[in-house]
């Protein structure tokens, strides 16, 4: 993928590798094949090498920091990977420069095991200190009898062992953090991630968490890059616990699964990133150029040929979604729980794409996935303000903007109200259009309960002619705002949806732009009758 990226930037890329058939051969701009650990192999792919650059941290960094003695340009630097390719180094790193951290400690022998699950309790995690990575390297001791099959399960205390006090975390949470040469940081937007048997399995774009917690999230993620040597893309890996807490679990020095999402979701790729921060470029816009995206690992199923058959009827499957787009890796070899390829799914919410992806898990069938997801909410507290909010239906008909009319009453049934309010963003509903007569607490208590757009339709009544309704909506409190238009105007609530949809639609736009030269084209040709014909032809034709 960063040679797909490369070619795209007219940046040669020459790889190592020991397979000669690996996935990058047939992109890169030439490969060598050999060990990224043996040293002169290493030495002499540099000479090659403008850059050089890691795509996994498991390398010879003895031989990088002779290279960069050489005079070669390593990026990151070969002091952060020595730093990262050891878990326990990386604590011990963050910790001094006051990164959260779950507790941890260095262990030798049996008997500082249980001098650590006495201080931090259980369940006690512990993990290889090098060569970890999906999974491998870690362990979890439920009591202080599992201590030894836990040690013996990661190779003895002779490979290099430590513990982390467990974290009770409710999510998993990351962030791709690209660093320039010159220092500049940038930050992706907060993602979570779902493990399958410690493999990451799901990435959801942007982390269903409140916004102070993705700022928590991305303070500490800038705050760990910042304290690292050398340029690339990072991948920060953190812990939300129960209480809000961010921690970080741990940092890789290249790109990362939970930023694949960013081929189809962002700006920039983190592939693309990477090249412009370890080349000397100028860094691209992280930020995402849709509401929301899925990534789906594929992992092998099965061994070989059965492997490969369950995974192209998978991919089968992703195909026939909207915003689907699939990575296939092209690895030679189908492994159980090996990552084989990747599908990302994009769409106008979080929810839309969580069913996509569901559907094309779901062997059955695919359901209405071509269906297309309202952007307006047009809600009413009976069927008696029908005949006045069917002006605005008319109006997103007339833009073809998808809506839907749904009868909800805040009085009759709040759980409904609150359930439609709580969940419209999550459908992808941009705009509610609110219609209310009397008391009129319909549009209000909608606005409380969602961060959307709110627009309030007062309608006329038996009595008060419709002032009691529109005095209600306008007189909502600070911090609860309610847009509202004439009384029984709902023609112009559409036409308001439409402009605020317009704002980052330009087909909207240019229509709404058109509507108004048409409204003007019709006045002018009434004007030019009038002053024809004359008012009583005019009134009498």
């Amino acid at each position: 993928m960063l040679c797909q990226a490369a070619s795209q930037m007219a940046v040669k890329v020459v790889v190592l590798d020991p397979l000669a058939n690996c996935p990058a051969s047939s992109l890169a701009y030439d490969h060598m094949v050999g060990s990224f650990d043996d040293s002169a192999t290493v030495q002499e792919f540099a000479k090659r090498c403008g850059v050089l650059t890691v795509e996994i941290e498991h390398v010879d960094v003895a031989t990088l920091e002779k290279l960069e003695q050489q005079g070669v340009d390593c990026q990151p630097k070969a002091a952060t990977v020595r730093i990262i390719q050891d878990k326990y180094l990386q604590k011990v790193h963050f910790s001094r420069h006051g990164i959260p951290l779950p507790e941890f400690l260095q262990i030798d022998d049996l008997e500082g095991a249980k001098k650590a699950g006495d201080l931090f309790g259980y369940p006690l995690m512990i993990k290889s200190r090098r060569l970890a990575y999906d999974g491998r390297g870690n362990a979890v001791a439920k009591s202080e009898k599992e201590l030894l099959s836990a040690v013996i399960i990661l190779g003895g205390f002779d490979r290099g062992l430590y513990v982390e006090k467990w974290a009770p975390f409710v999510k998993e949470l990351a962030v791709i953090v690209a660093r320039g040469r010159d220092n500049s940081i940038s930050c992706y937007p907060v993602v979570e991630t779902i493990h399958k048997e410690n493999i990451c399995h799901i990435v959801k774009a942007p982390a269903d968490v409140p916004w102070k917690i993705k700022k928590l999230a991305t303070d500490v993620a800038y705050k760990a890059v910042e304290s690292l040597e050398g340029a690339g893309v990072f991948a920060v890996e953190l812990f939300l616990t129960s209480d809000g807490q961010i921690l970080l679990n741990e940092v890789a020095p290249r790109p990362h699964n939970s930023g694949h999402h960013t081929i189809e979701s962002c700006y920039t790729s983190q592939y693309e990133q990477h090249l412009r921060a370890v080349v000397g470029l100028p860094l691209g816009d992280p930020s995402m150029k849709t509401p929301a995206a899925i990534m789906y690992n594929i992992l092998g199923e099965d061994e070989g040929e059965s492997g490969f058959h369950l995974a192209h009827k998978l991919i089968g499957r992703a195909l026939n979604l909207p915003g689907a787009s699939v990575h296939w890796y092209d690895k030679s070899d189908m492994r159980k729980q090996r990552k084989m390829g990747h599908i990302t799914i994009v769409g106008p919410s979080l929810g839309i794409v969580e069913a996509r992806l569901n559907s094309m898990l779901n062997e059955e069938g695919s359901g209405n996935l071509s269906a297309v997801a309202p952007r307006v909410g047009i809600i009413m507290g009976s069927d008696s303000d029908l005949p006045v909010m069917k002006d605005a239906a008319k109006i997103l008909n007339m833009f073809d903007v998808p809506h839907e009319v749904r009868i909800v009453s805040a009085h009759r049934t709040p759980e409904m109200m609150f359930s439609y309010a709580s969940s419209a963003w999550e459908r992808g509903v941009q705009i509610i259009i609110a219609g209310a007569g009397g008391a009129a607490h319909l549009p209000g208590m909608v606005a409380s309960l969602t961060p959307l757009p709110v627009i309030g339709v007062p309608v006329r009544g038996s009595s008060l002619d419709g002032m009691d309704s529109l005095l209600s909506i306008v007189q909502m409190p600070r911090g609860v705002p309610v847009a509202t238009v004439a009384i029984n105007n709902a023609t112009n609530a559409g036409l308001l949806a439409v402009r605020m949809l317009g704002v980052g639609d330009s087909d909207l736009l240019a229509r709404m732009s058109q509507y108004q030269e048409d409204t003007r084209d019709e006045v002018l040709r009434k004007a030019e009758k009038l002053q024809s014909v004359g008012w009583e032809s005019y009134l009498n034709p």
